[in-house]
């Protein structure tokens, strides 16, 4: 099926790895123009080239770090008139509750909540006069399924939650849409830190965690990332233009909830 993406910009955030890689992988396979945005040039330009090598196009690298005001300017000096937006950034660190000051809640609202916010304010009015945009908000099912050690990312990211679906309400007649994806346990750099993090906490083997977490997923595996990226893409195609404010789950059946 054609999406209708080839020839749209798009800019992928976080991605030169995981998820967002991911996502720019399926993107650029449907012809669009992607910018691939992340805070190190060199993991940058390997992601590029992997994807030059499997796609036999190079996307543009933008190496700034979407969480802070200097580096979203980077980012809008060449990317202004994107159709199509993935926010994407590193979660804040693990651990429990009552550790963090209030310093590591700023930061954490900062990283995966504000910074994603201020850059699709910034894209917004160009998506609105084409007559088409498409957000797609890499998030966490940690936000309808909270897990020790995660506090952190499921309060800034709940605050993003309520924010996009909002916003997508008020741009819906605009051709916007706005949506955000759910990810479980997924085979990325992000999960592999969290296994250990609650191996650590357990004194527990990190293979016996990695059992264990299997083992609570219905599908009983860990999503593959391309599974990932092709959502994301469908979420971005020109068929999904009544398919907006929802917060999808992707996680093999792990959430327990009917809603």
């Amino acid at each position: 099926m054609d999406l209708g993406l080839k020839g749209r910009r798009a800019l992928v955030c976080g991605a030169s790895k995981g998820l967002g890689f991911a996502c720019a992988h399926a993107l650029m396979r449907e012809e669009a123009d992607v910018i691939l945005v992340a805070r190190k040039e060199a993991d940058l330009v390997a992601a590029a080239q992997r994807l030059e090598r499997g796609l036999g196009r190079r996307p543009e690298i933008v190496a700034a770090d979407v969480t802070k005001e200097q580096g979203r300017q980077l980012i809008l000096d060449r990317a202004t008139d994107c159709a199509v937006l993935v926010n994407n950034s590193a979660g804040p660190p693990t651990g429990n509750t009552r550790e963090f000051c209030r310093q590591s809640w700023l930061d954490a609202l900062e990283g995966n909540m504000l910074s994603a916010i201020a850059l699709t304010n910034a894209l917004l009015p160009a998506m609105i006069s084409a007559k088409f945009g498409r957000v797609v908000n890499i998030s966490s099912v940690s936000i309808k399924h909270p897990q020790p050690l995660l506090s952190l990312s499921t309060g800034a990211r709940l605050g993003l939650t309520g924010y996009m679906a909002g916003l997508a309400r008020e741009v819906a007649a605009d051709g916007v849409t706005v949506n955000s994806i759910l990810p479980g346990y997924f085979l990325t750099d992000r999960l592999a830190s969290t296994l250990q993090a609650w191996a650590d906490r357990q004194a527990t083997p990190l293979d016996a965690v990695m059992t264990e977490r299997t083992q609570s997923v219905p599908a009983r595996r860990f999503g593959s990332p391309s599974e990932f990226g092709e959502l994301c893409a469908y979420l971005c195609s020109a068929q999904a233009g009544y398919l907006t404010g929802q917060h999808i789950v992707l996680d093999g059946g792990l959430y327990p909830g009917t809603f």
